[in-house]
């Protein structure tokens, strides 16, 4: 089994989680400064070591692809945005598996360190299922390759607050992430994902949509997963407020 550092790269091994788990935390005490609980650090070398085997997807980009279908995530359809997520969506970045996109749901201390990934897909799954965590999932040839998050901005604790003198949050859809799968990347899922967040808007009777794509993202797949500020503006979202790490970018509903 092992974790690789996410300060500095370096890959830890050992034969079973709790080694492994202690040795992770030893490395951090050692050659960095976190001051991170340390049932934080032994939360991510499990998380990353257990996603490293159940990461099964394939990671090499396709030179085609299908189809792209758009269809939100429901009770029906459940199995499939888990076989997403437990499966394909990060799989070429297994330090990121654990979220499950409840991230900006219920935010922990720090963006890398997350709780035990079965309790965030445990709670992600009783979320999508009361309605309170909307999102699509995009389909080619019947296989689930993207996800976007588009709940309503006060269902985020991330994002409730992010402009107390602008629209009720409970009239915004806020989203807050994309994912796709590494075969079906730059194919443009994403930008039917949001296209079709956009034309489903007026049925779920928002008022606004939000994106909150990162000022300065990193110039990877995963650094782009709010979305690029171009993607919003290419369809007609503006800047209403910048902040330290992102733009706030609103579009109006048309009914």
């Amino acid at each position: 089994m092992k974790v690789k550092c996410f300060n500095c790269d370096e890959v830890i091994e050992a034969d079973n989680l709790e080694v492994l788990a202690y040795a992770f935390v030893t490395h951090g005490q050692e050659k960095h400064s976190w001051e991170y609980p340390e049932e934080a650090i032994r939360n991510y070398a499990c998380n990353y070591a257990e996603a490293v085997e159940r990461l099964t997807g394939d990671t090499e980009r396709k030179e085609e692809i299908g189809e792209i279908t758009i269809h939100p995530v429901t009770e029906d359809s459940i199995d499939d945005w888990l076989q997403f997520f437990d499966h394909d969506g990060f799989a070429d970045n297994p330090g990121w598996a654990s979220c499950y996109c409840l991230q900006p749901h219920l935010p922990t201390i720090d963006e890398n360190l997350d709780r035990p990934w079965r309790e965030s897909r445990s709670i992600m799954v009783k979320r999508l299922l009361e309605g309170v965590t909307f999102g699509y999932l995009a389909y080619v040839d019947d296989k689930p390759v993207g996800w976007v998050n588009a709940s309503l901005r006060s269902d985020y604790e991330l994002f409730r607050q992010v402009d107390p003198d602008g629209p009720k949050s409970s009239s915004v859809i806020g989203i807050s992430c994309f994912v796709v799968a590494p075969p079906y990347r730059r194919h443009g899922v994403a930008s039917a994902l949001l296209d079709h967040v956009i034309e489903d808007a007026s049925t779920r009777g928002a008022l606004w949509i939000e994106g909150y794509p990162r000022n300065q993202p990193e110039n990877t797949d995963a650094g782009h997963f709010t979305g690029s500020q171009s993607m919003y503006a290419k369809r007609g979202f503006k800047s209403v407020l910048i902040r330290e790490r992102d733009t706030v970018m609103r579009l109006r509903v048309h009914h």
